[in-house]
């Protein structure tokens, strides 16, 4: 376990917080604090996650391998590695794997409230 100069044990390498696995792929919580948390996601190939709208925070995207196609309000983008991109508390967005190879991205939550709980998908047509 590497130390840093105030003797402070890190997190890097280790397991991640949390760790989920959806029908898109996989979500790990790498770091939470107050007002953030940093998520490694992972989005199998021609996959993708359904439209939402957090309220109280915002998400920045940074890609780490693949290719990402990221709708986000009325814009619509192409990422690639090293690429990144902002999304704003109240706006619906999404993110799709469009290639071959997995998606990961590096996503940080910035906000007052975190929950999962705010996430809202008005676009889910699912039927119970």
């Amino acid at each position: 376990m590497a130390q840093n100069e105030n003797n402070a044990q890190s997190t890097v390498n280790q397991s991640p917080l949390y760790s989920a696995t959806r029908y898109w792929g996989k979500v790990e919580l790498i770091e939470k604090g107050n007002n953030y948390s940093i998520n490694r996601i992972e989005i199998k190939p021609k996959h993708g996650i359904k439209p939402q709208i957090h309220y109280h925070r915002s998400e920045h995207w940074v890609i780490v391998s693949g290719t990402a196609k990221v709708t986000c309000g009325n814009k619509e983008i192409l990422l690639t590695r090293n690429e990144s991109t902002f999304v704003p508390p109240a706006t619906l967005h999404r993110v799709e794997n469009p290639g071959f190879i997995p998606l990961i991205i590096l996503e940080i939550q910035n906000g007052e409230y975190l929950g999962e709980d705010d996430t809202e998908r008005p676009l889910d047509l699912t039927v119970v």
